[in-house]
């Protein structure tokens, strides 16, 4: 029997670690790390139609087939539901729909960005007496400053631009009703509801939740990303007060523009 497979694909920094811990407590839910397979499928896709033999004899259902097989043999869990955890799904939701034999079902962690964006300043603070910052290799220039830090991270080539982008255009072509916006000021606020919403957006029975204590399951060895305790959760479920005026400066209110999603699952 196959596995139900959902989706989280949100912005960075917005508690979709947290996210997976929470569902993890429930027994019939795994929850991923930072997941692979969807670039290991969708590179398989790319390739398939150019071997010279699958051009000589093309074979589009075997290829399914293939892909379909590749995502359910990939989680090693005998739990009939599980969340994988990767920001490209919204990217790639046509291809997901074509892996699944149910719904496509997409939970979005989002987060204040300029909460984000302190975030990431935060961690660039952390490590800049110790080593080079990947902003700094990317522009050294503009990497002077805190806003020229801030206007890097929201280039379409990196991690708070992309994502961020990922989720507009995949509202654009109409997958609106297949994503569920999981605020993180909601989340940390007010758990047991959001978690029943998630519940019911997933069309899954409820379950009693520990808010109290998260024990982190999901594993990532974070000095690849060049962080330390990137994916590092706190055990409690609990507000964190904004700091992003503080940490990056009034200029940085403007940003709230672009907390699209405010406005979208109202």
């Amino acid at each position: 029997m196959n596995k139900k497979i959902y989706f989280i694909a949100g912005q960075t920094r917005s508690g979709s670690e947290l996210l997976c811990n929470i569902l993890a407590q429930n027994p019939r839910f795994d929850a991923t790390a930072t997941s692979g397979i969807m670039d290991v499928i969708f590179g398989t896709r790319n390739q398939w139609d150019t071997l010279l033999e699958f051009k000589a004899m093309p074979n589009p259902e075997a290829k399914k087939r293939v892909m379909k097989a590749m995502l359910q043999s990939y989680y090693n869990t005998d739990k009939p539901v599980v969340f994988d955890k990767c920001r490209g799904w919204t990217m790639y939701a046509e291809m997901a729909k074509e892996l699944l034999d149910h719904d496509v079902k997409i939970l979005v962690p989002v987060r204040d960005l300029r909460q984000v964006l302190s975030s990431w300043e935060k961690l660039y603070r952390k490590e800049a007496g110790k080593k080079q910052s990947h902003l700094e290799k990317l522009d050294y220039f503009k990497a002077q400053t805190v806003q020229g830090r801030c206007e890097l991270l929201l280039r379409e080539d990196q991690p708070v631009g992309l994502a961020h982008n990922r989720i507009l255009d995949a509202l654009q072509r109409g997958w609106k009703d297949n994503m569920f916006f999981v605020d993180y000021d909601d989340l940390t606020f007010n758990p047991k509801e959001i978690m029943k919403a998630i519940h019911r957006f997933l069309g899954e029975e409820e379950f009693e939740y520990d808010f109290n204590n998260i024990v982190q399951v999901t594993k990532s060895n974070d000095s690849v990303y060049g962080f330390k305790d990137l994916h590092k959760i706190r055990k409690e479920v609990k507000p964190q007060q904004p700091d992003w005026e503080t940490v990056l400066g009034s200029w940085a209110k403007d940003y709230d523009k672009m907390n699209f999603w405010k406005k979208v699952q109202k």
